[in-house]
């Protein structure tokens, strides 16, 4: 059914560990690791065989893990700086950071409590803007009463003592009250913008539904510390008189925003007609901008799928696989190479033996060759494999991404186009047509059509007026070649000590089945009634025995025949 090699080795056997839904990625992995080491350490295995690991998800899952924890690091410390070149006050900014590891871990707890995964959608993708605008709200407004209440004991000539503590937490609460209103409303305009989110099923709920939970999550603990934890350092970081400053980039700002404010009051038609123009044209440019289902995630390997000749046979088609390996292997920044020719033997992934898919990890960034890149190693490799092989078509994506695409669209492409129809030969046609479209259009690569056609099919056409004269039915020459070719049972084995029987199967040999020459001189079987005989004619004499172009595959979608066309 199929045949896999790695780097030098043309023939090995490979096999996929699946984790059970719901279950935790890393423990799983290191259960997996030690596992495998007991097999290998207790001779459990022939001689000469061991288990190694080719692939597993733990480096992806470092890399998820530090891309997250540069997000946290870099969204406070950007929160922190704007905070503080803004207000001008360093403890403030301290206190408006502060709310992101709270409510990142509030967000963690709750999925923790609730048995759910973190991964790079759903906790890397959190906007830390969104998360600390409440508590800007709320430390500016603190601040800003502060200052007032600090002026106003100024004017009034009392001393620092005049309040003090009492005084300072009376007019943090006075100023929490002021804004809680205002700060719960915008938290739940947020929050509704992510109900669309929620809705969704399938491959697209699976994906984007973790990401608006944990920013639920996320929001709700951003709240909880603004209510809680901003006004209690805001009590224990600022001073009971504060003075509210301008800063020179405030100051700046505001000498350009004012003259621009003035005058958009003073001419509000043409404000308003600019505003509408630019609304216009940004829908305009919208509709311009590219889409991407997901995010590109940069997995550290290359997937290479190669479709070849629909008709190749697996003998042959694995020559084809072993040089492909080879020249893919001998790239320096490839770690090492795993082909896959045809499909498993469970049937999970049906394919024929056109299809070579080649697994290769990359080596770390640092060892590559000065000035290589990722996309320069995908063109180099690409020209170099459709140069050494005219007539494969390569197809380059990465493991993750390729499945992904793959269980969304139930094509082996990054795009598709699926073309429906009854008649194989219009699809194919019509198929090949748009394929020549296509090719003209900037920015497409990878651009191929599953050709269902192509498979060498040996065609009978029963004679039927000649079969009439020998007095033949068109079932009795179909029983007849089925017989010869396909087989008859003539009786059934049975196994010692057992009921179980397998059937004895009976057909002629292989070198008068092998070409249309061998089965033109079928024999059929004439009974002749007159001397009680049975006369035996060549098939040709009631039938036309042709070679033709066969389906080589079928691709069905609700019910439907489809021809998929495919392009990155």
């Amino acid at each position: 059914l199929g045949i896999a090699g790695r780097d030098d080795q043309d023939d090995i056997v490979q096999g996929i560990v699946l984790m059970r839904r719901g279950q935790q990625s890393l423990p799983t992995i290191h259960r997996v690791e030690a596992e495998v080491e007991r097999i290998n350490s207790m001779d459990m295995l022939p001689p000469g065989v061991r288990i190694e690991r080719i692939y597993d998800r733990s480096d992806l899952i470092k890399i998820t893990t530090n891309t997250v924890l540069h997000n946290l690091v870099f969204g406070i410390v950007l929160v922190f700086f704007v905070q503080w070149i803004f207000l001008g006050d360093l403890r403030s900014a301290f206190i408006v950071a502060a709310t992101i590891p709270f409510a990142l871990f509030f967000a963690i707890g709750i999925m923790v409590l609730r048995g759910e995964s973190a991964n790079l959608l759903s906790v890397g993708a959190i906007d830390f803007g969104l998360i600390v605008d409440a508590t800007v709200i709320m430390v500016e407004n603190i601040y800003r009463d502060l200052a007032e209440a600090g002026a106003r004991s100024e004017q009034n000539g009392d001393g620092p003592e005049a309040h003090g503590l009492a005084g300072k937490l009376a007019t943090i609460f006075r100023s929490a009250t002021e804004v809680n209103r205002s700060i719960f409303f915008s938290a739940a305009i947020i929050i509704i913008g992510f109900v669309p989110l929620f809705t969704l099923s399938g491959v697209e709920g699976h994906i984007f539904g973790p990401m608006a939970k944990t920013y639920a999550y996320a929001l709700a603990g951003g709240l909880l510390a603004t209510f809680t934890v901003s006004p209690a350092l805001s009590a224990f970081l600022l001073p009971e008189r504060v003075s509210e400053t301008e800063t020179f980039i405030v100051r700046s700002l505001r000498r350009l925003y004012d003259p621009v404010l003035e005058f958009a009051l003073q001419n509000r038609v043409v404000t308003l007609s600019a505003t509408a123009a630019v609304v216009v044209l940004s829908i305009a440019a919208g509709r311009l901008l590219g889409l991407e289902f997901l995010p590109h995630l940069e997995e550290g390997n290359l997937w290479i799928r190669a479709t070849m000749p629909p008709a190749i046979s697996l003998n042959e088609g694995n020559s084809y696989v072993n040089r492909i390996r080879k020249i893919v292997s001998d790239v320096p920044e490839i770690e090492t190479v795993v082909s896959q020719q045809g499909r498993p033997d469970d049937g999970t992934d049906a394919t024929g033996y056109f299809n070579a898919e080649f697994f290769a990890p990359l080596r770390p960034e640092k060892e590559w060759r000065a000035g290589f890149d990722k996309d320069r190693l995908t063109r180099e490799l690409s020209a170099k494999l459709t140069e050494e092989f005219p007539g494969i078509e390569f197809n380059f994506s990465q493991y993750i991404q390729d499945n992904v695409q793959e269980a969304v669209s139930g094509v082996k492409g990054e795009n598709s186009i699926k073309l429906f129809g009854s008649d194989l030969a219009t699809l194919t046609k019509t198929a090949n047509e748009i394929k020549a479209v296509l090719q003209g259009v900037p920015g497409i690569t990878d651009l191929a059509v599953f050709n269902s056609m192509g498979q060498p099919t040996i065609r009978i056409d029963v004679d039927r007026i000649a079969a009439g004269r020998y007095g033949l039915a068109p079932g009795d020459i179909n029983a007849a070649v089925q017989t010869a070719i396909g087989g008859q049972s003539a009786g059934d084995v049975y196994e010692d000590g057992s009921d179980r029987h397998f059937p004895i199967i009976v057909r002629l040999a292989e070198r008068y089945r092998q070409s249309v020459e061998s089965i033109d001189r079928l024999t059929i079987g004439v009974p002749n009634p007159a001397t009680n005989s049975v006369t035996q004619i060549p098939l040709k004499e009631v039938a036309k025995v042709s070679l033709v172009s066969g389906a080589s595959f079928i691709y069905r979608e609700q019910q439907q025949r489809y021809l998929p066309i495919k392009f990155s």
